[in-house]
């Protein structure tokens, strides 16, 4: 028998057809369902649900007590902050069977949704976007967009690394960390350097 290559807590529940990368690590209390697929080097926190046919990139970090609904998809080095919602169905009903009606939600490489965060399914998270916390995603984010409140709407735009960027007049701006040198062009930004 193959010895698994994660690392997963006593306590949390992993079924099988669950595709699990190198060196991801599941916390306590968590439940990882058939059919879906997490990256390498992934950290999934205490009372996470991933459900089936759920899409994880690599280096996703899914902080305590957020559930990945079916439908939902993150790329690559995407952080899911503590108790952030994942929705897949607009008009959900108890009495009502609308399994058939989940809608795809993707979350693009890099892109931080924070703490308490909802993100109405349907709606595309930009690559690198930041969503702060309890904030309320109701229409699609574009990438390096700074998204804050409910309903939630974009009051700047980010770096890579998570920092506001003041553009200048020629519309340039450099992160004060990476020293990366951003356009805004359009209303969209893209990194230069």
């Amino acid at each position: 028998m193959k010895e698994k290559s994660y690392f997963a807590h006593e306590t949390a529940v992993i079924d099988a057809g669950a595709i699990i990368g190198e060196g991801t690590k599941i916390w306590h209390f968590s439940h990882i369902m058939k059919d879906c697929v997490i990256g390498e080097k992934c950290n999934i926190g205490q009372n996470v649900v991933v459900s089936p046919r759920v899409v994880l990139g690599k280096n996703v970090k899914v902080q305590n007590n957020v559930s990945i609904y079916t439908g939902v998809i993150c790329e690559d080095d995407v952080f899911l902050g503590p108790s952030m919602v994942f929705t897949n169905v607009i008009n959900p009903r108890s009495a009502v069977i609308r399994r058939d009606e989940y809608k795809e939600t993707v979350v693009s490489k890099g892109a931080s949704i924070g703490a308490n965060a909802t993100i109405v399914c349907g709606n595309p998270i930009g690559s690198y976007s930041l969503i702060g916390a309890g904030a309320v995603i109701t229409k699609s984010v574009p990438p390096y967009a700074l998204v804050v409140g409910n309903p939630g709407r974009q009051i700047g735009w980010v770096s890579e690394y998570g920092h506001r960027l003041d553009f200048n007049a020629e519309g340039s701006a450099v992160c004060p960390e990476s020293g990366q040198l951003y356009r805004l062009e359009n209303n969209q930004v893209k990194r230069v350097s």
